[in-house]
């Protein structure tokens, strides 16, 4: 996507007589002087050859010019087109671009800048702005909010009940943030701390415009001084969650974006990925995805999950040189990092209780605390202290003002006297005075949809199903070798030199066969159930980020099946037709074939649809398979069953088939002037006329098309089944005295226990003054540390065949040497 906005950015600046004159003004500078320059070489002793290509590039015009460039290599300069780089130019030019994460990255961020300052365009930048939020939720307290059989069909039925008026509502209401205020500035790294269950989810999603609709959200927030409805804020700002939802099956470089992209392999490469950019990634390993957008602004919550702290560093560290070179806005939620991971922040919020206890520069954070009576010890980290100074179990140990005795401060004190810090009134003074939307640079804010046109976005997904059933080859080979047993089977249960074609009990053998074949080719389908439902959090992650369309999704994942389709059923038909003794007639034997492609097809699209409609695999495999319904002989439906006897495709698919067989001439005998054929269609209670068989494929037909359209519509208006929950616990008077009780105990530790308890984490020093709460009496047991000792340990595994495939000549990967 990131090549649409970089023709929106060309096609802007083409429009700017000033900025095009300028560029054409300075072209000769800015391609010759390699210093700078990605695909260019600063040399004195430039050839006549050479001069002449970079006087043929000055002359294109300015949109060529953006993607043509020289790139030197063992033959001289040779032009390129930077979007069709072979996969070693790609590398090689991103290992002299950035051969050194750790140094290189910035130098380069830097000759970008240097680059565009010089042209003199402005680079787009995005102040967010959120004043008076407040957010509402409507929650069960206790145990009525547990996942139960019982709780869930109470809930149901009193919500549906408070819905008509009929019963008040048993929720109570929940306060998540509480009219809190703020500015998010560009090139400024601002990181949001605050104890489990602060809001900062809550806040972040908000800010990102992803909250959920069934919240009560007052406030307004704002990009720019323009408001959420007049641009597309899911394009212009990227929300990161702490949970990863990727592909298993795909590529880290796949997951990325086009392979071919020189973007892609630039953030591999800075995020340290370059070495495993072939390998599958499983279920949780990258957070890079969202950086090769085109969004400005990024809300990152809880990145540093599952992540050591080295890697969380580097990752910070190369967000930071990217927001302050490149002028981006970033508000990042880390729950406890590093002291050299906090260094690397600008701005501090920090969030307690749904209340903004500060907000302001990271160097004077620890002045308003020590103005409040807290003081964080030497060998505490700042961000540990900061989320413990607000909890009641962990204040006291940070009060100094030995003059006065200790209170607990609660959080609506601390953000009250935050208002009268000096950051505080100056926080107030720039909220008072409205951003000048004149201000607000035109390509700051993305106002389209989708980055890329229809015919690019389906073209993306077909290139991503195509991957997708490749790494999944495996199936579908699985589902022809059990397809192909099974025919197996058929032929010799149902063999023609033990079939005959005398009686009425004969039809009936053959129509079992009929149907065991029908009922195979089916539910040879069911597969799809299960690959749709896997991939369905990724889909609705990337449907709300704007991706694709829903559209573009689902064409694909039909239409690419359909060659899977004609394979699976001409061995079914092809085996078994002349093996079992079907009518020998080889126009009915296409029209079995016919037939059964119908059925197949609409099996696939009707457990798509179910996969789609149920969302969770429980559901779609409990409710789902009654969709098929049940074959009866209509004389044997009730009145008021009709309507499911005429809306099962299995109805159509048998009778359509019954009638291609047993209309043959190999039935044609007569018996008591009436044809065997329509004898054993009559008993058995099918329709006998010919063109029963037209029906058949046309009601298929049919439902092909409503189970896709019905599978669209699932993935365009359903929302994920799963969502969190908020539980309210019910504070008792016991709960009341127990926390008394442990506050008394807390203050009745001597300090040299208080010291040694603080060094460990505060769960664990809170779990210790429970326990001796609890026994009412005792000690703290002194421990003895250990220390643990390790040497040359080497971690590795076998080398990807991609990696093999690209030039590696080593049998392993080693992923730990330390």
């Amino acid at each position: 996507m990131e090549t649409n906005d970089i023709n929106g950015g060309s096609s802007s600046m083409r429009a700017s007589k000033s900025q095009r004159e300028s560029f054409r003004a300075n072209s000769s500078n800015i391609w010759r002087n390699t210093g700078m320059e990605v695909f260019s070489r600063s040399s004195r002793e430039e050839d006549d050859e050479e001069a002449l290509k970079w006087a043929a590039l000055e002359k294109l015009p300015t949109f060529d010019r953006l993607r043509k460039g020289l790139l030197f290599g063992s033959k001289g300069a040779n032009e390129v087109d930077v979007q069709s780089l072979g996969f070693r130019d790609k590398r090689n030019l991103v290992e002299r671009l950035v051969n050194t994460v750790e140094e290189d990255n910035e130098k380069f961020l830097l000759k970008l800048r240097k680059r565009i300052d010089r042209v003199g365009i402005d680079i787009p930048t995005i102040e967010v702005r959120y004043e008076h939020l407040n957010v509402d939720a409507e929650a069960y307290t206790a145990s009525r909010a547990l996942p139960t059989f019982v709780n869930f069909n109470i809930n149901l039925i009193e919500g549906i009940l408070s819905f008509l008026h009929v019963l008040p509502s048993r929720t109570k209401p929940f306060t998540i943030l509480k009219d809190v205020s703020g500015i998010i500035k560009p090139c400024r790294m601002t990181l949001l701390l605050g104890p489990p269950s602060s809001g900062k989810t809550t806040l972040l999603l908000a800010l990102a415009g992803k909250l959920d609709p069934t919240l009560k959200t007052s406030g307004r927030i704002t990009y720019n001084g323009h408001g959420m409805e007049e641009f597309v804020p899911q394009r212009t700002a990227a929300y990161i969650s702490q949970h990863d939802l990727h592909i298993g099956e795909m590529t880290a470089a796949a997951t990325e974006g086009d392979e071919a992209n020189v973007v892609t392999d630039y953030i591999l490469k800075v995020l340290g990925l370059d070495v495993c950019a072939d390998t599958l990634v499983g279920d949780e390993m990258i957070r890079g995805e969202m950086l090769v957008g085109p969004e400005k602004a990024l809300f990152m919550d809880e990145i540093s999950t599952g992540l050591d702290s080295s890697t969380t560093y580097q990752i910070v560290n190369m967000l930071r040189q990217y927001i302050h070179i490149m002028k981006g806005t970033a508000f990042i939620s880390l729950l406890q990092p590093a002291p050299e991971t906090y260094d690397l922040f600008d701005d501090i919020v920090l969030l307690a209780d749904g209340q903004i206890v500060y907000q302001g520069p990271r160097e004077n954070v620890l002045d308003f605390f020590e103005s409040m009576g807290f003081k964080c010890p030497e060998r505490k980290g700042v961000a540990d202290f900061l989320q413990e100074v607000t909890s009641k179990k962990d204040q006291k140990q940070y009060w100094a003002n030995k003059d006065d005795p200790y209170r607990f401060i609660p959080v609506s004190e601390f953000a009250e006297a935050f208002h009268s810090f000096a950051f505080g009134r100056k926080l107030g003074d720039e909220l008072a005075i409205p951003f000048d939307k004149s201000k607000s640079h035109p390509a700051a804010l993305t106002k389209q949809k989708y980055g890329l046109g229809d015919k690019e976005l389906l073209k993306a997904c077909v290139d991503r199903e195509l991957l997708l059933m490749k790494r999944n080859s495996f199936v579908f080979y699985f589902k022809i070798f059990q397809l192909s047993v099974m025919a197996f089977m058929a032929m010799t249960v149902f063999l023609r030199t033990k079939m005959h074609k005398d009686t009425l009990e004969d039809g009936g053998i053959y129509t079992g066969a009929l149907f065991f074949s029908v009922i195979m080719i089916m539910f040879n389908g069911l597969t799809e159930l299960a690959m749709t439902i896997q991939k369905l959090p990724v889909f609705y992650k990337q449907r709300d980020m704007f991706f694709f369309p829903p559209w573009a999704y689902a064409i694909p994942s039909w239409i690419l099946k359909i060659p899977v389709t004609f394979l699976e059923v001409a061995i079914w038909t092809f085996l078994t037709y002349y093996v079992i003794g079907f009518d020998p007639n080889v126009g009915r034997l296409m029209k079995q074939y016919l037939l059964l492609l119908l059925v197949h097809q609409s099996g696939s699209a009707l457990f798509r649809f179910i996969g789609a409609a149920g969302r969770n695999m429980i559901v779609a495999m409990t409710f789902g398979l009654f969709a098929l319904l049940m074959l009866f002989a209509l004389e044997d439906v009730k009145k008021w069953w009709l309507w499911g006897y005429w809306s099962s495709p299995l109805m159509y698919a048998q009778n359509a088939i019954i009638v291609n067989e047993f209309t043959g001439n190999s039935w044609s005998r007569l018996e008591n002037g009436t044809k065997l054929g329509v004898l054993v269609m009559e008993s058995r209670g099918f329709f006998p006329q010919a063109y029963w068989y037209w029906i058949g494929v046309g009601g298929l037909f049919g439902f092909v098309w409503l189970f896709n359209i019905l599978y669209l519509l699932s993935l365009t208006y359903l929302k994920p089944f799963e969502k969190p929950q908020a539980v309210l616990p019910e504070e008792t008077e016991d709960d009341a005295q127990n926390s008394g009780s442990v506050r008394r105990i807390s203050a009745q530790l001597n300090d040299s226990t208080r010291r040694s308890i603080s060094s460990g984490s505060s769960s664990t020093r809170v779990d210790a003054i429970e326990a001796n709460g609890n026994r009412k009496r005792g000690m703290i047991l002194p421990f003895e540390p250990h220390s643990i000792t390790f040497d040359d340990i080497r971690y590795s595994v076998d080398m990807p065949a991609e990696m093999k495939a690209q030039g590696a000549t080593e049998d392993k990967l080693e992923l730990l040497k330390v």
